[in-house]
């Protein structure tokens, strides 16, 4: 019977998470893009994609093992040895097939075990979720609406079906023009639409930032969980209060400047 893996240590968790916070995102790209390259006429391209892939996910593979000796005997890393086998490359041995449809699994299995390890990747498809729910529901409201308001005065809202394309177009603020509402209450939906996709984006924007370690770290911010400082170990309130103080003496000093210039020039020549 095989020995259970040892609990990983502090040290463990911390250099597996920050592996991992810089490796998502070949990871991700490694499992999806051979997913589209795909046409018989870019066959070298498919090859050096397919390489490519299997190399990331070897990559992971050693790096995770060299952070935990014991990672082969976990789950995890059971799953992602059997994903680095399956997606090798056998297609370069003549007389084997590339089997698509297995290596199509696995890299969706390689997809979903990076989603249900990672608590950023996790964190990350909550909040997409949260807000794919709402900006749907905030187009559907107001695209039918707009249908209301439009639909006996402007032919170009004919059909429900032409309200949903038009929220849609302007959610994703793409703007085709083939739809154009011309009422009061038709615009005020656009308006409404419109403001949710400029908030979509940027909570999407923000998102992936925090997910692919674009944001300032935790070494930038208070040890204790407070305000971020600067090099000097100043907060950020203090570093702007200090040269707000400053301004005010240098705005003082030509304050005296000034009054200084206007009395020579009133004393007589």
């Amino acid at each position: 019977m095989a020995a259970h893996a040892a609990p990983l240590t502090a040290e463990q968790i911390a250099n597996r998470e920050r592996w991992q916070a810089r490796w998502n995102l070949p990871i991700l790209l490694a499992a999806l893009v051979p997913l589209f390259v795909t046409s018989p006429k870019t066959r070298w391209i498919q090859v050096f994609v397919g390489l490519g892939s299997w190399i990331v996910f070897v990559i992971d593979l050693v790096v995770q093992r060299r952070i935990d000796p014991s990672y082969l005997r976990r789950r995890n890393g059971r799953i992602d040895l059997a994903i680095v086998l399956v997606t090798f490359p056998y297609y370069l041995i003549s007389g084997i097939s590339n089997g698509s449809a297995l290596l199509l699994l696995a890299r969706l299995a390689r997809v979903v075990r990076l989603l249900l390890a990672t608590a950023g990747l996790r964190r990350f498809a909550a909040r997409l979720g949260k807000v794919t729910i709402i900006a749907a529901l905030i187009v559907v409201l107001a695209s039918l609406g707009a249908y209301q308001a439009e639909h006996a005065t402007n032919s170009e809202f004919a059909t429900v079906g032409d309200a949903l394309w038009w929220g849609i177009v302007t959610l994703t603020t793409v703007g085709y023009g083939d739809i154009v509402p011309k009422t009061t209450a038709g615009r005020f939906c656009g308006v409404a639409i419109m403001i949710t996709g400029v908030a979509v984006l940027g909570v999407l924007a923000g998102s992936l930032a925090s997910l692919f370690n674009l944001e300032p770290t935790s070494e930038e911010k208070d040890p204790h969980g407070g305000e971020a400082t600067d090099e000097a170990g100043r907060s950020v309130p203090a570093e702007l209060a200090m040269l707000q103080a400053q301004l005010r003496e240098v705005e003082h000093r030509l304050g005296q400047l000034a009054e200084a210039i206007s009395t020579r020039r009133d004393e007589p020549g």
